[in-house]
């Protein structure tokens, strides 16, 4: 349904940092997929969405959707953002305070140039967009009335009233209070699967593209690095600054050894252990080893080891309670191990253990 090749927007450097943009970017989404770029501040992911809404004119590259090319610079074609058909919200919500509730979402459609809507058509519209968001009833209100949340979903119904055939969502949610941001992250993904409409989603927030997206692509310096479901991105990640940037990982340092059986390596750790992990990075002498903490498990010395199951002994050295579950860190030789167990596990400090961790969950990456 949208189709990215070749896509680049590069900002000369005005000062003593390196350039900014956007560097080939390359990705092409299903209809009513739910696609996130997820990355920290400057890595290109808000100058990929301001290219695809027509707010900037790319270097090089080509957009398409559906049937329709919005930009292609090799031919020379740019439609502009008013033809594109798209939904968008902003950061800061760009709530006009002079209007009404129904003022503000109506603006698109009192303004449109390419089809005329009856004022019935417009109510019609306008009240069927905020009965979506649920804020029925609200049209008469001003909007200097509403609270942060209200004026996020005032920014949606506005950006759905059109029925657009793509919506653009960048960092919706990161001006709302941690609770509001939860409640709002599971309205976004509720509408966005009740109407169908293809969404690209711009945060740096790691828990909303996880639990929100079908497809990640995590930026990194203007480049995509990685682009995969969340499942993958989080278990299996492409390269070290992807395992850190998403989530928490446990860091063990070590030499590559011979390889196992297909995608599998050994890697012997600066403490002497050798670990039999997941992946390859060809001719890389040095690696770095990521196991995420929930998939460590703790045990008695004295217990056997599971099958395919890594294993290192240590001693707890800080043991945490959560409520709903133990944070448990151990010294492995000189290495930190953070583990996270579940509520009723009686782990204290200067136990001795068993540190397990399977061998899919042990991923090399090179150093």
């Amino acid at each position: 349904m949208l189709d990215v090749a070749g896509l680049s927007k590069i900002y000369a450097n005005t000062g003593d940092g390196p350039q900014g943009g956007l560097r080939e970017a390359n990705f092409t989404l299903e209809s009513a997929a739910f696609f996130t770029l997820l990355g920290p501040s400057g890595c290109g992911k808000t100058t990929t969405l301001r290219c695809i809404a027509g707010l900037e004119q790319p270097d090089t590259g080509s957009i398409r959707v559906d049937n329709q090319v919005f930009v292609d610079t090799a031919r020379r074609v740019s439609v502009p953002m008013n033809h594109r058909k798209i939904g968008m919200v902003f950061q800061s919500y760009a709530i006009w305070p002079h209007m009404s509730v129904f003022g503000n979402v109506a603006f698109p459609l009192q303004v449109s140039k390419d089809e005329r809507f009856s004022t019935g058509e417009i109510t019609r519209l306008v009240d069927e967009a905020l009965d979506r968001v649920g804020l029925a009833g609200f049209g008469g209100r001003s909007a200097t009335r509403l609270s942060g949340g209200q004026q996020q979903r005032v920014a949606l119904a506005r950006a759905i009233v059109r029925k657009p055939r793509l919506l653009l969502l960048d960092e919706p949610l990161s001006n709302l209070d941690a609770a509001l941001r939860e409640e709002m992250r599971n309205e976004l993904r509720r509408l966005q699967q009740q109407i169908g409409v293809t969404t690209v989603y711009v945060t740096h927030d790691q828990g909303e593209a996880l639990e929100m997206s079908d497809r990640i692509a995590v930026m990194e310096h203007g480049r995509i690095v990685q682009l995969d479901t969340p499942r993958e991105i989080y278990f299996r990640p492409a390269n070290a600054f992807v395992a850190g940037f998403v989530g928490t990982t446990n860091w063990l340092s070590g030499a590559m050894g011979e390889a196992r059986r297909t995608g599998f390596r050994d890697v012997q750790l600066e403490g002497g252990a050798t670990l039999i992990c997941a992946g390859d990075v060809g001719a890389a002498r040095e690696a770095r080893v990521s196991v995420r903490p929930e998939r460590v498990t703790l045990r008695p010395l004295g217990d056997a080891t599971p099958p395919e199951t890594n294993r290192l002994e240590g001693r707890v050295v800080f043991a945490g309670f959560l409520g709903t579950m133990n944070r448990y860190q151990v010294d492995v030789g000189g290495s930190v191990v953070q583990a996270y167990a579940s509520a009723d596990a009686t782990f204290t400090v200067g136990d001795q253990v068993a540190v397990d961790f399977a061998f899919t969950d042990t991923v090399v990456l090179a150093a």
